[in-house]
C-alpha cells in the first residue's frame, strides 16, 4: 500500500483526490494547506486523518511515501526538492517548475535521494492518448509531418494563474498541452516563432509555429477567447482528430487505412473517461514506484526538460516582441 501525502487544497487537489482514493493500492493519509481551516475542511471532505499547515511536519511522517504537489507553479520546484530531501517521491502537477533550470533542479535532486520523481502530465496516461500514440508510431499515418493543436478559454481560473509576481502563464497553464502534443509526435523543434499578449507583465494568450527538419506543428492558447479545443496529428498517409476537449479526451477520429476511411466515414476510436481521469497516471505511478523506478518512461525526465526548455523558448520569443517585455 503506497500512502500519499498532499500539498495544496485546491481544485485539482480535489478531482485527484477522488481518483486517488479509488485506486487500489494507495491510501491518503496526509494534507498540507492554508489557512488550517481549508486543510481542515479538506481532510473532512476527504477522509484524510492529519491535516497541518506545517510541510515539515507532513514530509517528517513516517506514514507517507509519496506527495502529490499542487501549488502554485512557482513554488513546485522548491517543494518537490524539500520532499526529495526528506526522502519522499513527488508527483508535481504541471508544469513541474517556471524555467527549465528549476526542473533540472528537481530531478538532480530526485536522483541524489533515489526517489521517484514526474511531472503530472495525466494527458500522456489517458487511454485515448495512449491508443492514438501507439497507433501513430506504428506507421498508421505514415511519417508524422504536422500537429496542430489549441487551448483556449476566455476565462482565467485563478489569479493566480496570471498574478507576475507568482510565476503566472497561460503558456505554461494551457499551452503547456499543445506543446506536450508536438513533442509526443514530432520531437524536440529544431527552432520556432512565437508571438503573444502580456498583460501586467504575464502572458494571457499566444500562438507559435515549431520547426523540424520535414514536419511543423502550429500551437495555440488563450486566456481570454475560446480557441478550438481540438487537436490533430497528420502525416503522409491521413489524420486524427482528437475531439474537445483535446487534452482530456475520450474520442478521436481516424482519417487513414483506406479512402473511405480519410474522405468518408474515419473510424471513431473512444475511451470513456473513469472518475476524474487522473486514475491511470496515478495507477502508473504506483506501479513504476513499486518497481524502484525513479521515473516513468511514458513521462521520462528527458521529456519533462524537453518540453520545459520549449516553453522557455516560446515564452522568450513572445517576451522579445516590441512592447512586450516583461
Amino acid at each position: 500500500m503506497l500512502a500519499w501525502g498532499i500539498i495544496g487544497t485546491g481544485d485539482i487537489s480535489e478531482r485527484l483526490v477522488a481518483d486517488l482514493i479509488a485506486l487500489p493500492g494507495a491510501t491518503v493519509t496526509a494534507v498540507w494547506g492554508r489557512p488550517a481551516e481549508r486543510a481542515d475542511d479538506f481532510a473532512r471532505a476527504h477522509g484524510i486523518a492529519f491535516a497541518t499547515v506545517s510541510r515539515d511536519e507532513l514530509f517528517s511522517r513516517a506514514d507517507v511515501d509519496v506527495v502529490y504537489i499542487a501549488t502554485p507553479a512557482h513554488t513546485h520546484a522548491d517543494i518537490a526538492v524539500e520532499a526529495l530531501r526528506a526522502g519522499k517521491h513527488v508527483l508535481i502537477e504541471k508544469p513541474i517548475a517556471a524555467s527549465t533550470d528549476d526542473a533540472e533542479r528537481v530531478y538532480a535532486a530526485a536522483a541524489t535521494a533515489g526517489r521517484f520523481a514526474m511531472e503530472a502530465m495525466w494527458m500522456r496516461f489517458n487511454p485515448l492518448h495512449v491508443e492514438v500514440i501507439d497507433r501513430v508510431r506504428d506507421g498508421l499515418l505514415g511519417a508524422a509531418g504536422s500537429v496542430r493543436a489549441s487551448f483556449g478559454t476566455p476565462f482565467q481560473a485563478r489569479g493566480r494563474v496570471l498574478t507576475p509576481g507568482q510565476g503566472g502563464s497561460i503558456l505554461r497553464d494551457r499551452g503547456i498541452y499543445p506543446v506536450t502534443l508536438a513533442h509526443w509526435f514530432l520531437g524536440e523543434p529544431t527552432s520556432l516563432a512565437a508571438s503573444g499578449v502580456f498583460e501586467d507583465g504575464t502572458d494571457i494568450e499566444g500562438h507559435a509555429t515549431l520547426e523540424y527538419r520535414q514536419a511543423f506543428a502550429q500551437l495555440a492558447w488563450s486566456g481570454i477567447r475560446f480557441l478550438d479545443l481540438t487537436a490533430t496529428v497528420s502525416g503522409e498517409q491521413g489524420w486524427i482528430t482528437i475531439d474537445p476537449m483535446f487534452w482530456a479526451g475520450s474520442r478521436a477520429r481516424v482519417h487513414a487505412g483506406s479512402a473511405e476511411r480519410i474522405f468518408g466515414a474515419p473510424e471513431v476510436v473512444e475511451h470513456p473517461r473513469q472518475g476524474n481521469g487522473y486514475g491511470p497516471m496515478l495507477a502508473a505511478v504506483t506501479d513504476a514506484i513499486g518497481r524502484g523506478s525513479l521515473e516513468h518512461p511514458w513521462h521520462s525526465h528527458a521529456d519533462s526538460l524537453a518540453i520545459t526548455r520549449t516553453l522557455d523558448a516560446v515564452l522568450a520569443g513572445i517576451s522579445a516582441a516590441p512592447g512586450n517585455a516583461t
